[in-house]
């Protein structure tokens, strides 16, 4: 697709802001939320005892309000860290159009003047916390806290986090053990083991889209002084973490499943290991993932990334399709 001009777009105009809002990665903002959703549906509906041995199994209905509120919170958000992440690379001379390898952002080509994008990241951090607010009347006052931590952490990502190697675990912690987490308890009042290993598996998941993402940016941060975990430990490890992330991400929640196939054999005279197909469906998102691993690797460096990058958000959207069939059809 050939990718627009600023002279196309006219500056602060709804095109310029869609754009800005880049739309293709709010996919990872909600792969989460509907990893949870499918959880607690699951769980309210199918409860499995064995799965959760020693608990006592969700209690409750599937309620579709406090589901929607989770899913327009999760998406405001993502556009969100974007409008602070356009704005803030902006000041810091980050998004120079001659030596960008990636996408273009909305502030350094003029579609989006600074100040405008100043309102723009008040005006929607203002919708996101009117939209989370509601969800203190199914899971406690104490997602407040959450909240406040999720738009302190927007800003801090890219204005600290991002430049000293922790970015990755902002990743973990608000693509996965937040959001499901979060959203299951809303719905069950409690989070199971299963469900934490879960949060783990997609936050992984995630994380492989700025492993690519800083892999692609690594000598330029190198210069810029910015210390992701590619600049701190080398492409080489961040070409077999990309990998390994992804192996992680199917292997964790596969965890309860071969623990209550393995009790509820344990009285019997065989060993033999019952796992439903269905919950082996997650295992066809690693060829794909394989696949975006051996072509990261072929292309090493550059604008060509960016074809990594996209294969890689599409991986995630995959991981979480799956993960949830598995958890629906089981």
């Amino acid at each position: 697709m050939k990718q627009q001009t600023p002279e196309a777009i006219r500056t602060n105009s709804l095109r310029a802001w869609w754009l800005a809002a880049r739309p293709k990665t709010l996919t990872g903002a909600a792969a989460p939320v509907m990893v949870a959703l499918s959880a607690a549906w699951r769980d309210l509906n199918f409860a499995d005892p064995g799965l959760t041995e020693g608990c006592r199994p969700p209690q409750g209905e599937f309620s579709w309000t406090p589901a929607l509120l989770c899913l327009f919170f999760a998406l405001l958000m993502q556009v969100d860290a974007n409008f602070v992440n356009d704005y803030f690379d902006f000041r810091k001379g980050r998004d120079d159009r001659e030596t960008r390898l990636g996408p273009p952002r909305a502030c350094s080509e003029g579609w989006i003047t600074p100040r405008a994008m100043g309102w723009g990241i008040g005006i929607t951090t203002a919708l996101a916390c009117l939209t989370g607010l509601p969800l203190v009347l199914w899971g406690g006052w104490w997602l407040v806290a959450i909240g406040v931590a999720c738009v302190i952490f927007c800003f801090l990502y890219t204005t600290l986090l991002a430049g000293i190697g922790l970015g990755d675990v902002l990743v973990l912690v608000f693509f996965g053990l937040v959001p499901v987490c979060a959203t299951y308890f809303i719905q069950t009042g409690e989070v199971t083991l299963s469900v934490l290993l879960l949060s783990i598996g997609m936050g992984l998941a995630t994380d492989c889209l700025l492993v690519v993402n800083n892999y692609r940016d690594r000598e330029q941060d190198r210069t810029a002084g910015k210390r992701t975990i590619v600049v701190l430990l080398g492409e080489r490890f961040a070409e077999w973490l990309y990998l390994a992330l992804g192996v992680l991400a199917i292997l964790l929640p596969l965890i309860p499943a071969v623990y209550s196939s393995m009790n509820s054999n344990s009285y019997s005279s065989h060993s033999t290991l019952h796992i439903s197909l269905f919950t082996l469906l997650p295992l066809f998102y690693l060829i794909q993932h394989t696949r975006t691993w051996l072509r990261m690797k072929r292309l090493h460096h550059g604008r060509p990334l960016n074809a990594v990058l996209g294969q890689t958000a599409a991986n995630i959207f995959l991981y979480a399709l799956l993960e949830s069939l598995a958890l629906l059809l089981a």
